[in-house]
């Protein structure tokens, strides 16, 4: 079984062409992507793409966020993490650090602003 099949396995989502081609750029991403990020590599349109990615999000498949740009990226759902957008350049950074744990709230997202290190001279 591959990963993309591991990954839906428990989901009400049918494996098609379109969607591996999805799920395979994602898996494979160490940040999260725009559809601006991974648009020259997928044979479909914009609202094939977006369709798909909302099944996704509606499995619990995908996260996303806006950011600064006012673009939304997209991710595996992986553990809640940080993301760090950097407020100057709009560079995205996944952060390893523990995510915050607040009793009785369940975290989602974590979306940190300010300036990245390059940014911070």
């Amino acid at each position: 079984m591959s990963n993309i099949e591991k990954l839906i396995n428990n989901t009400n989502i049918k494996l098609t062409t379109a969607r591996v081609a999805i799920l395979e750029l994602f898996t494979n991403a160490s940040k999260p992507l725009s559809y601006e990020d991974i648009k020259s590599k997928l044979a479909m349109d914009k609202a094939t793409f977006y369709r798909n990615i909302t099944k996704f999000e509606e499995e619990n498949l995908v996260t996303s966020f806006e950011s600064n740009d006012k673009k939304r990226y997209f991710e595996i759902q992986k553990n809640p993490h940080a993301h760090f957008i950097c407020s100057a350049c709009s560079k995205i950074e996944c952060l390893k650090q523990q995510s915050i744990h607040l009793e009785g709230y369940k975290i989602e997202n974590i979306i940190i602003k300010g300036l990245c290190p390059d940014c911070n001279i």
